[in-house]
């Protein structure tokens, strides 16, 4: 009896070499276990907090549950997501926080990078104080914030219309919150104007990151700084950028204050997380807010994946690790 030898089917396989498993380097390991020695406890603090609240609300979702009728409650399975799902209501919320979360992210990103660079740049004497001037609207409590900015706009109160009377478009009998597409308008400016110092900071941690050697070499053979731009700088912060994008993404998704108090969801303005307010609080259908609440929390997922999947980002190789 003889043994068979496996022989490769084309010669593709027979040339292609195999790919070798990535062997983490002991620095990475170390620094792998420094960051849950420092992480762990706030980690699991966070997760008996959040936990529970999680767990109780996809819970509660499966039920027909008033609290006006508690005695009433029944199992009904996943007939609250459908009803969620195909509401006319819920999918306009939805596509308005799509909207918020996509400008505002867009925006900041482009106005942070600018604000990183000016800072990375600017000469050691002003950096303590550019960091400080920048970051005075991320320090205003999100309620004062949007306040301010209802009472700037306000048609009765506001300044806006007086002091821009001359931009084309605006006058003195403007009402920004009369209608969805000015009232878009001021939430995501007011978002855009609180938030930007945040991904400024991050971005300005991302350009620390970037080797001056290249920078000067590409400068050295002749590259424009838009190629230097997006050739160099911009690659070797992709990480930063991941940061940034996903938790700005993150949080402008779960959007509250600002919706709340300038419109309070008026003119189509209503987005998830007042949806979800309205439903579980206003009406007290828990078993329909919570519904809206863990759909909510599977998109908030959902844009940790695409983000994580989109900018593929190589934590070893943006350590200088092989």
């Amino acid at each position: 009896m003889t043994a068979e030898v496996a022989t490769p089917r084309t010669v593709e396989e027979a040339v292609k070499p195999r790919k070798k498993k990535p062997v983490r380097s002991d620095r990475a390991k170390a620094e792998a276990r420094l960051g849950w020695m420092l992480a762990g406890p706030a980690f699991v603090v966070m997760l008996l907090v959040t936990v529970y609240p999680i767990l109780q609300a996809c819970y509660d979702s499966l039920f027909s549950y008033r609290l006006t009728a508690p005695d009433d409650k029944a199992f009904i399975g996943l007939r609250n997501y459908i009803e969620v799902i195909t509401d006319p209501v819920f999918l306009q919320a939805l596509l308005v926080t799509v909207v918020i979360m996509v400008v505002s992210v867009i925006v900041e990103l482009v106005l942070g990078f600018a604000l990183a660079l000016v800072m990375h740049r600017a000469i050691t004497q002003l950096r303590g104080l550019l960091r400080t001037a920048i970051l005075v609207p991320y320090g205003i409590i999100t309620v004062v914030s949007a306040f301010a900015w209802f009472y700037a706009f306000d048609i009765n109160s506001g300044f806006v219309n007086h002091w821009f009377g001359w931009v084309p478009g605006i006058s003195t009998d403007l009402n920004w919150f009369a209608q969805q597409g000015t009232s878009l308008f001021v939430i995501i400016a007011s978002e855009i104007w609180k938030t930007t110092p945040f991904i400024s900071l991050l971005l300005l941690a991302g350009l620390a990151q970037v080797p001056s050697e290249l920078e000067e070499a590409a400068e050295v053979d002749g590259a424009t700084w838009w190629q230097r731009l997006t050739r160099v700088v911009l690659p070797n912060m992709k990480a930063a950028i991941m940061v940034a994008v996903l938790f700005r993404a993150l949080d402008a998704f779960r959007i509250f204050d600002n919706v709340f108090i300038m419109t309070n969801g008026a003119n189509d303005t209503t987005v998830l997380s007042l949806l979800a307010y309205r439903t579980s609080i206003g009406r007290l259908e828990i078993g329909l807010g919570s519904a809206i609440s863990v759909i909510l929390f599977l998109c908030v997922i959902l844009i940790c994946f695409i983000a994580i999947k989109l900018f593929k980002v190589d934590l070893a190789g943006a350590r200088g690790e092989s």
